[in-house]
């Protein structure tokens, strides 16, 4: 087994995450995909294959047990999910490869980036999997999962998408240290539920998801 594979597998595991060996095939292709793309169209800052396995794929595989839990919860054997302003696919790409039952939809307002998207797509044979070049305020079909990941403000991120936010649907928001002020600054329509501290394997840093939810009007 080669180093990588031997340290994304051991991630896996300090994550209690179960892929099977297909999934993890694609882990690992789709990272080499990034690396490719990034030579021409400059998708990501981090270049070093080191880095890019934590500051990408291990931070972005940390979300997918609560993602599941959620789902779960929720009652939701099928769900759809957006990831706003996903750039080279993270969170959304690793989704769509570990959870083949949610519907990922990646948004990004650059075009190579919603490019790179759709032939993630069809590289890693992702029927689940779509990209699209627009903004997100455009955007107003349903989506059961709203996420992001180093987007935007909580209060841009929210109010920006609460078009697409179905009803009942809950806002699932990738952050570093506790965003303490960012929470305060919620537009009225919005609320915090949870905020779920992460440990993502390999990195020495403060990561949480920040779930909010419509306000029901009393």
């Amino acid at each position: 087994m080669r180093p990588r594979e031997q340290a994304l597998r051991a991630g896996l595991d300090a994550l209690k995450l179960d892929l099977n060996d297909v999934q993890v095939g694609q882990l690992l292709d789709y990272l080499d995909l990034i690396a490719k793309w990034t030579q021409v169209y400059n998708l990501t800052a981090v270049r070093d294959p080191a880095e890019m396995l934590t500051h990408h794929l291990l931070d972005s595989l940390a979300v997918i047990a609560p993602l599941r839990r959620h789902l779960a919860e929720a009652g939701l054997s099928r769900a759809s999910l957006l990831d706003v302003g996903s750039g080279a696919g993270l969170p959304g790409v690793v989704m769509a490869i570990c959870c083949p039952e949610v519907a990922v939809t990646c948004v990004d307002t650059v075009a190579k980036k919603a490019a790179f998207i759709k032939q993630a797509a069809l590289a890693l044979k992702l029927p689940n999997l779509t990209g699209i070049h627009a903004r997100v305020e455009t955007i107003n079909q349903p989506f059961d999962v709203i996420c992001s990941r180093a987007f935007a403000s909580l209060h841009d991120f929210t109010q920006w998408s609460a078009g697409a936010l179905a009803p009942g649907g809950v806002w699932l928001a990738m952050k570093g240290k506790h965003p303490a002020d960012e929470i305060t600054a919620l537009p009225p329509m919005a609320e915090v539920f949870h905020v779920e501290q992460l440990q993502v394997p390999g990195l020495d840093a403060e990561r949480c998801i920040v779930w909010m939810r419509q306000k029901t009007t009393v």
